[in-house]
This record gives C-alpha cells, structure tokens and sequence, in this order.
C-alpha cells in the first residue's frame, strides 16, 4: 500500500514560518483605517505553520500521485487522451499572443486574426465543410451550437420540425444538447453489426425531423460504412445530418465527412488536435457547416478582406465581421478559448498534410493491435476489425465474480489508468479503449499483458481482483458516498 501522505496542518508546528519579512520601511497603516470593519477577520486565519522545504516536499509529493498523461498511459475510449508536446505549449505562452487583449483594435491584431483564419481554412480542408466558427468551448457546446443553427436554418424556411433521430451508438451528449434546444429526442437501436440500422432509420424519418444526429465513427469504433445513404435518407425528408466529430482521430488525412454529406460537424481541439483537456485546461468545440449553413453561422466571423496600401501595393487584412442578419449571434464571449487554438496550430502545423494522415493511421493500428491481443480473453461484441478505439465486455468476467469495475480498479496496481466502463450503454458491462497514436508498441504490450493477468486471475481467484487497489494512496472508497458526503474542509 502506499504510504498516505499527511495533510498540511498536521506537519504544522508553531513558531515555524518559509520566510520573515523585512522591516518596513514606509510608515505603517493599521488595515482598519482603509478596509470596513465588515470586511475584517474576528480572528486570526488557521494556517499551518511550516519551513518552506516542508511545504515544497508536501506538494511535490502531492504532485507526484497524480496520474497524468506524461507520466502514464490513458486508454480512455472516446477521450483521445493523446500526448500533447510541448512545442505546442510555447506556441500558446508566447509574449505575442499573452499580452492581447480581446477588446484591442483588430488593427492591433492582425497576427492573431490571421492564426484563426488560417485554422479555420485548415479545418475546412481536413472535413471538407465550407466554413466553421470557433467559438464554442467545447464539444458539447458545439453541439448546442449546431442544434441552434439547425432551429435558424429551418425556420429561416418556414418549417417548424421538433423531433432529432440519434442512434444508440451514438454520443451520449447528443441527446441533452437535442433536448436543450426544444426538440423531441428520438433514439434508433443499433442493427447486430453495431451501425445505424437503415431500415429503422427510413422508418423513424418522418417530415417531423429536423434532423439525424450521428457519430461516425460511432462509440463502438466502427465506421458507419452506409454513411452515404444515410445521409440521402435524411436529405430526401428534407432534414439535416448533425455528426459528432469527437472521433475524428480515426479519419484525418483519409476521409472527409462533409465530402460524405454531412451538414454540420463539430470537432474537438482538446482531443483530435493535441490541446489539454479533462484537467489540463479548457477545450474547444468548433462547428464546421455547409454553404446552406453559413449565413447562420455565430458572429463575429472573422473575415479577410483585400485594401491598397499607401503605396498601391495589395494587403490583406482580418476583420471581425458582425453584419451576418441570420446569425445565430454570439455563443462565447469573445471569440472562443484561444489558447486552444494557438496549440492545436500548432500542432497541425508541425505536422503537415503527411503528418496528419499519419495520427490516424497509427491510431487505428495501435487499436488493432491491441484488439487483437485482446480477443481471445474478453468477449468482443461488434465487429473484428475497429478503427482508432474498440469496446470489449466483461460479462464472461461477471460471471466468474468480478466485474468491469473491478478491472478498472486492479488496473490501477499496474500503473495504468481505466479505459472507459459501462459506455456505451448498448454493450453489457463494457470497456471502451482507445490507445491513440502516440503510445509506443511496448506500452501497448505493457497495457495487454495487464489485462489479460486480470482476465486469468478472474478465472482463478476473482476476490484478488474485487478487492483492490492495493497500491495506490486510497484504496477502493465507498464511491456513492464520497459523492453524497464529499469531505471539503479541515477539521
């Protein structure tokens, strides 16, 4: 077991301080002749009282038992927790772009308004939509975006429809962002391959439905390979087709979603483009649409414009564009969470054309390679092949005594964190993983040796698995009520 670290107070000693101050050396004003007496402590505030080698060891130490992606590996399914590297890091802290201040002059940001610009043109090439906004903050936030956007465009044309279809495969967010805007959320089962079921689909589309909401690849790391009719079945009940594009990893540099008629995309930065996400920072969710679309789109849109300069000479220059009517308007202020577009940048840029087929070429092989080692201990419900994420159920697991829960945890003792359980919803007691590319061939092997000990140990002595961690500062905690009764101060 590792040894528990103790709180801050309890290595308090009095008289014990990091620093004294020096003297003063202007006169001395007693605090309560410029702060209200409201204002002011009745007594003293309880810190611990400690050197500062105390306080630096107590929160390296602390530092140090989190788990985090440049210390360990996230086989997350659905979250892409992907290497970030730190060239991307310097990018965002330069001086340049620190220092702006979004209500400065666009004059004053030329350079910046140009980076936007310039990712946006990016993002059209790699999804083949024909323009996007980049202010949403996140992926559900592109989707409420795009459900805004689909309310505009339809009663732009005089059509009031309220129902949005979303297959069982698909994100579990889509639904609520559905909901959020007003519309009537209809769900459509998978068919036995674990992809949209056409037949149920033509059924379910009525002239009620403003449009089909999809994640291609879906949640079971399949490519929706009717993608193209479901799109016309859509397009021919006069609806939209929304797709999640949080799975994009799988498909850059080979497939573009727009080229394959879908209406509105959003994409994640914080996932397929290498910006933090989860604890790591903000993310950012921008919403790629059709040219039907465009007019809809959130202002400001940041525009480049041709002007003659002083000395004849052709210049272009950024504006920030509000006179779109049919706009949606603002969905974030200012424009969007531009550190994380100063990195994902960045990251494409480092990459290149070549670079960027490359992602996801690794990433479905490094699935396939772990699937594939993987196969012959775990149940594998949909499909033999996936693309860059897999799901797998333990319920042969269940039935011996330990449950995906239980795998996560002992996952733990190994070094590894959990893969995503009990998602989706349609697999029984599921794992959903998801390597990405930037995990190396012998960590892949690392991460499979584990799980199939615990797949063994299940077989032979389930209660080694059920009861653990055993490595880790807290072992299993009563979870349910960690979240009802949550200890949030010192006592």
């Amino acid at each position: 077991m590792h040894q528990a670290e103790p709180l801050i107070f309890e290595k308090s000693s009095p008289g014990r301080r990091c620093f004294i101050l020096p003297a003063c050396d202007v006169p001395e004003k007693p605090v309560t002749s410029f702060l209200p007496q409201k204002m002011l402590r009745k007594q003293e505030a309880q810190l611990p009282e400690v050197s500062e080698i105390d306080v630096v060891r107590h929160f390296t130490r602390l530092s140090q038992m989190n788990f985090c992606v440049d210390t360990n590996f996230y086989p997350l399914g659905s979250c892409t927790m992907k290497y970030n590297p730190r060239i991307n890091e310097d990018a965002a802290r330069m001086e340049g772009f620190t220092k702006l201040h979004p209500y400065q002059p666009v004059e004053q940001c030329q350079g910046m308004l140009k980076l936007l610009y310039d990712l946006e043109q990016i993002l059209k090439d790699i999804s083949g939509m024909s323009a996007f906004t980049l202010q949403p903050a996140a992926g559900a936030h592109g989707e409420l975006t795009g459900m805004l956007i689909i309310r505009a465009y339809l009663e732009k044309k005089g059509e009031h429809r309220h129902k949005i279809i979303i297959p069982d495969s698909a994100h579990g967010t889509n639904p609520a962002s559905a909901a959020l805007c007003g519309y009537e959320v209809e769900s459509i089962q998978s068919n036995a391959s674990g992809l949209v079921d056409i037949e149920k689909l033509k059924a379910a589309f009525t002239h009620d439905t403003a449009a089909l909401m999809i994640t291609n690849p879906n949640t079971l790391g399949l490519f929706e390979k009717d993608i193209l009719e479901i799109c016309k079945i859509a397009h021919d009940a006069g609806g939209l087709v929304y797709c999640d594009g949080a799975n994009m990893n799988a498909l850059l540099g080979i497939a573009r979603l727009g080229d394959m008629g879908v209406d509105i995309l959003h994409l994640n930065l914080h996932k397929t483009f290498s910006t933090p996400h989860g604890g790591g920072g903000p993310g950012a969710g921008p919403i790629g649409v059709t040219e039907a679309l465009k007019p809809f789109l959130p202002v400001p849109r940041i525009e480049m414009v041709d002007t003659l300069t002083a000395e004849d000479t052709a210049e272009n220059i950024y504006i920030l564009n509000y006179a779109h009517p049919d706009s949606i308007g603002k969905v974030r202020a200012f424009y969007g969470h531009i550190g994380m577009m100063i990195r994902a940048y960045t990251y494409l840029l480092s990459l290149g054309k070549e670079g960027v087929c490359k992602v996801s070429e690794y990433a479905v092989l490094n699935a396939n390679y772990l699937l594939h080692k993987l196969k012959n201990h775990y149940d594998i419900p949909y499909g033999k092949t996936c693309m860059h994420e897999f799901v797998i159920s333990a319920k042969k697991q269940k039935q011996k005594g330990a449950s995906a829960l239980d795998i996560a945890k002992k996952l733990l003792d190994y070094g590894f964190h959990a893969p995503t359980i009990y998602f989706p919803l349609i697999v029984e007691e599921a794992l959903m993983i998801e390597p990405t590319e930037t995990e190396s061939r012998e960590t892949l092997d690392a991460f499979a040796a584990a799980m199939i000990r615990i797949a063994e140990d299940i077989e032979q002595q389930p209660e080694l698995v059920r009861n653990t961690p055993q490595t880790t500062p807290i072992g299993r905690p009563d979870e349910v009520k960690a979240a009802r009764e949550p200890k949030l101060r010192w006592e």
